[in-house]
């Protein structure tokens, strides 16, 4: 017995797969020597690339690093180097988790794929072979398309290596990877199945649809066009009726999923408390500190396709009505009843769905922490997240959805405008139909929802792009490196989260006779309405100067973060790991 499983650990996780000599393999565990000979071996070695862990964690959340979230007065990571905090460097969580994570996975894909073939000695049926290596080529494809994202040029790792070997390792040009990860997709999208029976698995759509999003954020157009109508003309994929029933816990397979990491309570996988407990209203016992940013909340188009400052139907004292239908499924509207109470942060009183009355602890006269802004997410949060008291449900088990449909449509038809193969059929077939299933209607129905027309006009055209992308994907961690992609980071990022006034401004705000009235003070703005830009980036300087907001946390985003540092415990111990520009 020389080498177990695991193997030791070495510069964050680049050498997990590092063969280490031992004198004792603990019964419990296999033998490096010997493992993945079976069929049961291969599945369990497979089963691990879907730890949620290796997918989500508090560190790998973009939504919270980006303008359409707000905490407090601060910025989400406040203490640790965060991105819009504008001093990120290599010794920060935020970096090196990101890249341990990654580099455990690929390095559980390689060793199944370096020592799948004990099996195929071994008797065991082919296809069963191909379809977990198939599973582990998507899942280093996956993170190597990750960690090229956020670090640019990284190291490539293919099997597992020596200590001596990960120590001498270099980072690897972004020209040279990109062939390599395009060709893992590639082995997956030829070997895994469409559907599963009962299981949820990596599928085809799954492998062809991630590609695209690689091939989208390297600015690759053939590859997303090629990648996103392969995947359309499955034909197993579809957009759901229901846009805010998608992100539902009790949602679980629907045709708009393509690629889920699963939660179960029953099998102890379970939306972290700390995410359950600040997304809940106080009146619903949590904290209502996880916010949409007003920024957000300003960018939701009105019922006739036009922004709020052009829009003759937006009125700020009922800022809700007549917008986009995303924007209630994705924020929760003044006076509608959620997890149990009626939101209503401008009343002193707060009253249950049962008609039972307090004081309200959403409102900020009545509690100084809870929404700084008078904004609560509303998207995949409902009554489930509670217990039967009323209190915050420990067991909330919401699907991690890292693909869905409206992403595909969404990305062939901005590769399209980019490569100006773009059309008006083109728009009906992709923006359109994501548009109109938020009203209820298909796409065709251009009379019952603001249809975006095609112009032409390549800006133009990727400015439509770009509004519905954030109306549609908001609170699904894709803001921050569409922000980046799109080369807007310089006037999205740097800036101040607006609140909501303190003390007299506030009192004055707020309606004092526990009115259910929300206009009869000019709430929420005071009746000014923020300027849009071209962008769609909003501007609340009128708001701030007329008392009706305050700054909170600035917002600073350098140039050099568009590339994430290097770790520096890696550069450590691996001396020829260059560092990207900046740091």
């Amino acid at each position: 017995m020389k080498n177990i499983l695991t193997a030791v650990s070495c510069a964050a996780a680049l050498t997990l797969s590092s063969c280490v000599s031992m004198d004792i393999t603990p019964k419990s565990q296999g033998n490096s020597e010997s493992w993945y000979s079976t069929e049961l071996e291969l599945e369990m070695a497979a089963n691990r690339m879907y730890t949620i862990g290796y997918w989500d964690s508090p560190a790998q959340d973009p939504e919270t690093w980006s303008d359409n979230f707000t905490y407090r007065l601060i910025n989400w990571h406040r203490d640790s180097g965060a991105p819009l905090n504008g001093n990120l460097d290599g010794n920060d969580y935020i970096t090196y988790h990101i890249w341990q994570q990654d580099y455990k996975l690929i390095a559980q894909a390689n060793l199944i794929l370096t020592h799948s073939g004990r099996a195929k000695a071994n008797g065991v049926n082919e296809n069963v072979i191909n379809q977990y290596r198939a599973e582990a080529y998507f899942a280093r494809a996956c993170k190597y398309a990750e960690l090229m994202t956020y670090f640019g040029d990284v190291p490539y790792v293919d099997k597992p290596l020596t200590i001596s070997e990960a120590e001498a390792m270099e980072r690897m040009s972004i020209d040279e990877l990109k062939p390599k990860v395009y060709s893992d997709f590639d082995h997956a999208i030829d070997s895994l199945p469409a559907t599963y029976a009962e299981t949820q698995r990596f599928t085809k759509g799954a492998a062809l649809a991630m590609k695209a999003r690689f091939a989208l954020y390297m600015g690759d157009w053939e590859e997303v066009v090629d990648a996103t109508e392969k995947c359309m003309d499955l034909g197993i994929y579809s957009l759901n009726p229901d846009f805010g029933e998608i992100f539902l816990q009790n949602t679980k397979q629907i045709p708009e999923k393509i690629f889920v990491i699963p939660r179960s309570a029953a099998n102890g996988v379970v939306v972290a408390t700390w995410f359950v407990q600040n997304g809940l209203p106080r009146n619903s016992g949590g904290y209502g500190s996880d916010t949409p940013s007003w920024d957000l909340f300003a960018s939701y188009l009105c019922t006739d396709g036009l922004p709020i400052d052009e829009s003759p139907l937006f009125d700020p004292n009922n800022p809700f009505e007549n917008r986009d239908p995303r924007l209630s499924e994705t924020i929760v509207p003044f006076g509608a009843l959620h997890c149990g109470w009626y939101f209503e942060p401008d009343n002193k009183t707060a009253t249950s769905s049962i008609g039972t009355t307090k004081s309200n602890q959403d409102c900020r006269l009545n509690q100084e922490y809870t929404s700084y802004n008078g904004l609560l997410w509303k998207k995949g949060i409902d009554d489930t997240w509670q217990n039967e008291s009323g209190g915050m449900n420990d067991k909330v088990e919401n699907d991690l959805i890292i693909m869905r449909y409206a992403d595909v449509l969404l990305m062939n038809a901005e590769a399209k405008i980019q490569l100006g193969q773009a059309s008006q059929e083109v728009f009906d077939e992709t923006i359109n139909a994501v548009r109109a299933r938020a009203y209820g209607v298909t796409a065709s129905d251009k009379s019952l929802y603001p249809a975006v027309a095609y112009s032409g006009d390549r800006t133009q055209d990727m400015r439509a792009l770009q509004t519905e992308r954030r109306m549609e994907t908001a609170k699904e961690s894709l803001r921050y490196l569409d922000v980046i992609r799109w080369g807007l980071y310089g006037k999205a990022f740097n800036g101040y989260n607006y609140l909501l006034p303190v003390n007299d401004d506030l009192e004055k705000h707020i309606t004092s006779n526990n009115t259910n009235n929300p206009d009869t003070d000019g709430w929420f703005w005071g009746g000014i309405v923020p300027d849009i830009d071209e962008d769609g980036i909003a501007d609340f300087s009128k708001l701030e100067a007329a008392g009706y907001a305050r700054k909170g946390a600035q917002r600073i985003f350098p140039d050099h973060q568009v590339l994430f540092p290097i770790p520096t415990y890696d550069r450590t111990l691996m001396p020829n790991l260059s560092q990207n520009e900046g740091y």
